[in-house]
């Protein structure tokens, strides 16, 4: 199933590589994969009985550091084998092997990871005046600070040992085989277009075609195949939305997003600005926009198979992946040789996985792994510029993900909220590389159109999906949810978000059903506006003063968990917390706007 070699594949896009898991296990039946398994088998077992029920009085010794280190040294290896079961089976969700690999892996980690469980439970029972003493006699223990900081915060939310045992437990035939069924059927549908049978990523490609009646025929064939297969999506979502109020009902978290701005480490009000600041601006932006571009494409609305169509002037050039490699590094470059040079290794070590092919996990995503390894970019490229900015995008993860691997395991992963800030910053400096590039008038104003509509995707869209699960949430703890009211919930917020200058037909209602952040991680969306908006602030200041920005943003980048956003930010006179900063981000979009309307050719 995995090769010790980067592997490529050619097509027309030159030689696209493939990853070469490798260097996490050379296999599923490795001695070194075989050996990890017997050693978190009997380590677990070992950490259970050293220290269950004991925490508490090793707050006063050396003796809690070494249960740190151990923990981080079992999370580690969790980590490295889950990451290769999970990649091995996104290259071919079809393969019955590669499937119940990870169904197999999934299930001994679980029972693994259940005998660790107590260490969290039983740090956050230790009194607040006994963990700062032990960090005043320890720096090594006040080095994993960040960590108990962010792990206590939880402690209103905890619940008595065995239920969380049980919840743990129940996670692989709950949360993790839905998601499964979700990702399995997603990867499985065919979409019929002009008497060809596609899949996802190809049918959604087709929705960016200059060709208007190909976009027509893909919008069709998705909303087709995705409503013949509704029932099951109703279904997903109405077990996951009731999953999770069991478990907020439980815990005792007040909001149905209030578990993810925990997890994201950033406060409801700060959630709560963004998404008031960005709908508020929906009639500035995307009303205005799509507007503009109804008249550009000599239609009073816009069809809904328009809203991502490339404008007649745009560089329909396909890119092979050398030039897009070249493209990319070349533009982190010019921001700072030490961010190319961080991000060179992805293409030369089988750390990419680009081609698009038969039943491989759709979309694209940067995969952390662990510390000790090195992040894995997943792609399914098909040479357009956007799929040049994906690339971007997932790299400035895996460079993020580089740099933070310093702090070590436990405080190494970023929350969401940042986690967006390399991969947004990244797609920002190949855009303005590629702009500077082009020289026709129609080109860079078509260019400028396309960039205003991946920001319109990231800050409009995102926080319209946002506004979409609230209602989902907060309708399911009434009762189950038909697909009607699923529909009629979509389509509602889409007409508010899109505005007047898009006609949406009945068959519209069918899209919620394919985003898969829903499935995986409910309320994950809203970080991508937050990242985007971060950004463009961000952006703002390094345009005004590039001195020292360069050596500020990599220790941003290489603080990883350590630190809140508000420490982050400081350094670059920006605060999250207060409401200008969003109408900041957003005004750089209204700018290029602007831009547009003023210069249309």
């Amino acid at each position: 199933m995995t090769s010790a070699v980067p592997q490529s594949t050619h097509n027309q896009f030159g030689d696209l590589p493939e990853w070469d898991l490798s260097d996490l296990y050379p296999g599923v039946g490795s001695e070194e994969l075989k050996a990890d398994l017997a050693f978190l088998e009997a380590e677990t077992r070992a950490f259970e009985a050293d220290y269950k029920s004991k925490l508490e009085s090793l707050a006063g010794s050396d003796g809690l550091v070494a249960a740190v280190r151990r923990y981080e040294k079992l999370d580690e290896v969790f980590g490295r084998l889950g990451s290769f079961a999970y990649l091995n089976y996104a290259q071919n969700t079809a393969d019955p092997d590669r499937a119940k690999f990870l169904g197999d892996t999934q299930d001994k980690l679980t029972a693994f990871s259940t005998r660790t469980l107590f260490f969290a439970l039983e740090i956050n029972r230790i009194a607040d005046d006994v963990l700062d003493a032990a960090f005043g006699r320890s720096a090594d223990l006040a080095h994993y600070r960040p960590w108990f900081t962010e792990l206590r915060k939880s402690r209103p939310y905890q619940l008595e040992d065995r239920v969380e045992e049980l919840f743990h437990d129940k996670y692989v035939t709950g949360h993790a085989a839905w998601n499964r069924l979700f990702d399995e059927t997603m990867a499985s549908l065919k979409f019929e277009v002009d008497g060809e049978t596609l899949g996802l990523e190809q049918t959604l490609n087709l929705l960016s075609d200059k060709d208007e009646a190909k976009r027509a025929s893909a919008f069709k064939a998705l909303s087709k195949t995705l409503s013949d297969n509704k029932r099951l999506f109703v279904h997903i979502t109405n077990v996951m939305a009731k999953d999770k109020e069991i478990s907020d009902r439980w815990r005792g978290y007040e909001d149905v997003a209030d578990s993810r701005h925990l997890a994201n480490s950033v406060e409801r009000e700060v959630v709560e600005a963004l998404e008031k600041a960005v709908r508020e601006a929906y009639p500035r932006l995307s009303h205005r926009y799509y507007q503009m571009k109804a008249k550009w494409f000599g239609k009073d609305q816009l069809d809904p198979w328009d809203r991502n169509a490339p404008l007649p002037t745009s560089d329909d050039r396909i890119f092979d992946w050398e030039t897009a490699k070249t493209t990319v590094l070349d533009a982190y470059g010019r921001f700072s040789p030490r961010l190319a040079e961080i991000a060179q290794p992805f293409f030369d070590s089988g750390w990419i996985d680009a081609p698009v092919k038969p039943n491989k996990a759709p979309g694209a995503f940067a995969h952390p792994t662990v510390t000790t390894a090195h992040p894995y970019l997943m792609l399914n490229y098909m040479g357009r510029t956007r799929d040049v900015m994906t690339l971007a995008h997932e790299l400035g993860h895996g460079v993020h993900q580089r740099l933070a691997a310093s702090q070590g395991e436990l405080m190494a992963p970023t929350p969401l909220t940042l986690a967006e800030t390399a991969s947004v910053f990244g797609e920002m400096l190949t855009f303005r590389a590629i702009l500077d590039q082009t020289s026709d008038p129609r080109q860079r104003f078509a260019l400028i159109a396309s960039k205003i509509e991946d920001m319109l995707n990231t800050v409009v869209r995102q926080i319209s999906f946002y506004t979409f699960e609230r209602k989902v949430h907060l309708a399911r703890r009434e009762g189950e949810l038909r697909a009607e009211e699923l529909d009629r919930f979509w389509m509602e917020i889409s007409r508010e978000s899109l505005g007047p200058g898009i006609r949406l037909p009945e068959e519209y209602g069918s899209l919620w059903t394919y985003v898969g952040h829903f499935i995986h991680a409910p309320f994950y969306v809203y970080a991508y506006a937050f990242g985007d908006c971060l950004v463009n602030s961000l952006f703002a200041q390094y345009e005004k003063s590039s001195e020292g920005f360069a050596e500020r943003y990599f220790e941003m980048l290489s603080a990883g968990g350590s630190k809140h956003h508000s420490e982050l930010l400081a350094p670059f006179g920006l605060d999250a917390r207060d409401p200008q900063f969003w109408s900041l981000g957003l005004s750089m979009i209204e700018r290029l706007i602007d831009e547009l309307e003023q210069t249309q050719p």
